[in-house]
């Protein structure tokens, strides 16, 4: 097994190669990462190739005699990338997979940004089978326009794919950068842009606890998933062909994460203070019934568990917080 990953050099990326390389989960499987402004380091079992998602030739080259595919590679908001790295890099791996005589299987990650996520109301769970609803930006389109185009080569080719659907991806202290009304705030809302500024300084340096709330006042809940849970997922995918061939799937928690429920715990087990905060998102449930039944998946980071490890990371000092794109 010859498996090629693009977006390598990100955190899923990264992660999913150590994982295998370093593990027996795939016995003899290879990796063949494909780098464009990044590179990984050497190591055994690991072909590094550098190239351009939006030109044929150099995607091509990097599906030379392989066997499969795991698909990370994206834009956030930009504009001027997006439809070139998303759309037409993904159409040129689908043609240079279906043309090959290795290739056995693609895996798309996928995101709950072609859900819509917390943009929209969702009266009641989100299963695989319901319509996508882009939020506002090229993000959220591209997630929507991947799936569709892999949903068309299962029509058109019968093409053996599937298409593992993540939240937010969480790993090491993620978490807690996401709930700081610091400038470091990873990803949105950016908790210090809903309060004045002294208010947000005053936050920050107590460590408060944003509560988010929707239009009505009740407390979000917003799905996420583990860096190592969505890594097991992937590997299932690929021990299981079978029954993974052309579906799509849910890899997320088994509830999404209360926002008041995230409070309380971290008032009880640490001290820290909560506020309230109003905003115009709305609650979610991913429904991972599907994975858990055809995959025998099974998310192992629960919401303590969540929030422990983010907590209790300690980074090193060569190993500042980078978050390699906007958004």
């Amino acid at each position: 097994m010859k498996i090629l990953v693009t977006g390598a050099t990100g955190k899923v990326g990264q992660a999913f190669i150590h994982r295998i390389l370093d593990g027996n989960e795939l016995p003899g499987a290879s990796i063949r990462a494909f780098c464009h402004n990044r590179i990984l380091p050497d190591r055994e079992g690991l072909e590094i190739v550098r190239g351009d998602m939006s030109i044929r030739s150099d995607v091509n080259h990097a599906l030379e005699g392989v066997s499969h595919v795991v698909h990370l590679a994206t834009c956030k908001e930009t504009p001027d990338d997006v439809m070139d790295v998303t759309v037409k890099g993904l159409f040129w791996l689908l043609e240079g997979c279906r043309a090959s005589d290795s290739f056995r299987q693609f895996i798309l990650i996928g995101g709950d940004a072609g859900m819509g996520h917390f943009f929209y109301p969702h009266p009641i769970p989100v299963t695989e089978i319901q319509a996508h609803s882009a939020y506002p930006g090229c993000y959220a389109l591209s997630k929507v326009l991947e799936e569709i185009m892999l949903e068309q080569y299962y029509i058109q080719y019968d093409f053996a794919g599937c298409c593992l659907r993540a939240p937010w991806i969480m790993e090491k202290d993620d978490f807690r950068y996401t709930l700081t009304f610091g400038q470091d705030v990873f990803g949105g809302p950016r908790w210090c842009d809903l309060v004045e500024p002294e208010q947000a300084a005053e936050y920050a340096s107590s460590e408060t606890v944003p509560v988010m709330l929707d239009p009505a006042g009740t407390p979000v809940k917003r799905n996420f998933v583990h860096l190592d849970d969505l890594l097991s997922a992937i590997v299932a995918s690929l021990q299981k062909p079978d029954a993974a061939h052309q579906e799509t799937f849910n890899i997320c928690m088994d509830e999404p994460v209360d926002y008041r429920e995230v409070g309380n715990y971290l008032t009880e087990s640490r001290g820290l203070p909560t506020v309230d905060i109003s905003t115009e998102f709305h609650s979610t449930w991913l429904d991972n019934s599907k994975a858990r039944f055809l995959l025998d998946w099974r998310p192992r980071v629960d919401l303590h568990q969540l929030i422990d490890r983010s907590w209790n990371y300690q980074r090193a000092a060569d190993e500042p917080r980078k978050i390699w794109y906007p958004g």
